[in-house]
């Protein structure tokens, strides 16, 4: 896909296939102009030792739908990579567990994009925030040929 300011969930499941967030589960649910949504349901491959999410997982599922909303709010042939994220983990996931992502566009410029990401966690049935991103995109125009 050239133009990826219109990406799609379907986009994403066919050329993430083999990739970091292929590999991690990370299924895209939602991507649209103002937000993108995507989740894991955690098994073995998602913990720490300790049996508890890993925090890179944290990072990772939030980085990766941060990306999302940034692909629909960039020119056409322009690139982007991730310059900054800060993460705060309020809770923790256990196999079986839900881990739904928001990202929402907090600014869209020429050369940045920011965008905060909501992490959920859904068990039994019930819902809690968390942790919670703010992921900062420099957006690189295309290569002068």
């Amino acid at each position: 896909m050239t133009d990826m300011s219109k990406i799609r969930p379907e986009d994403i499941r066919e050329f993430a296939r083999e990739s970091f967030p292929g590999d991690l589960g990370i299924e895209p649910l939602e991507i649209e102009q103002s937000h993108s949504r995507g989740r894991i349901v955690v098994d073995r491959r998602h913990l720490h030792p300790g049996g508890i999410v890993h925090g890179g997982v944290w990072a990772a599922l939030g980085d990766t739908v941060a990306a999302w909303v940034t692909f629909r709010n960039i020119p056409a042939g322009h690139d982007f990579t991730t310059i900054e994220m800060k993460l705060n983990a309020f809770g923790s996931g256990l196999i079986g567990d839900e881990i739904v992502a928001e990202a929402t566009v907090l600014h869209a410029g020429r050369s940045t994009v920011v965008a905060e990401v909501r992490i959920e966690r859904i068990r039994a049935g019930e819902s809690k925030l968390a942790a919670n991103l703010i992921v900062t995109q420099f957006v690189k125009p295309p290569a002068a040929s």
